[in-house]
């Protein structure tokens, strides 16, 4: 259902370097970097995300109850990819763990302040 997830970034190349490392541990590799965007996948026609510079030129902010979540396959990739947004500089919003009954999630805020989960669901 979805082509790709946009987040907006106020520096393009921290944002770049965030998600080249985080992504990595879902297979993902960046597929195209412009002077205002760069993107992801883990294989063309699948999902993408992507970060951007706003194109009106104004500053990127985030939104409140916006959040993507990220499919990470299995228990321990969440906590990988969880330790690792903290690593690159992320900030923590609620530590791995069972959120409800099919649940497994661990959330985190991008340096930018885009908020992120790395989940398995099912």
């Amino acid at each position: 259902m979805l082509s790709y997830v946009t987040l907006g970034t106020n520096d393009l190349d921290r944002a770049t370097a965030f998600y080249d490392a985080l992504l990595a541990e879902l297979g993902a590799t960046r597929i195209m970097k412009s002077d205002r965007m760069s993107i992801w996948t883990t294989q063309l026609g699948a999902p993408m995300l992507a970060v951007c510079t706003p194109y009106d030129g104004k500053a990127a902010t985030v939104g409140n109850g916006t959040m993507v979540a990220l499919a990470a396959g299995d228990r321990d990739t969440v906590g990988r990819m969880h330790a690792k947004a903290l690593a690159l500089g992320g900030s923590d919003e609620g530590a791995p763990g069972p959120r409800s009954d099919g649940f497994y999630g661990g959330y985190f805020r991008d340096p930018d302040g885009n908020k992120l989960v790395a989940c398995v669901v099912g």
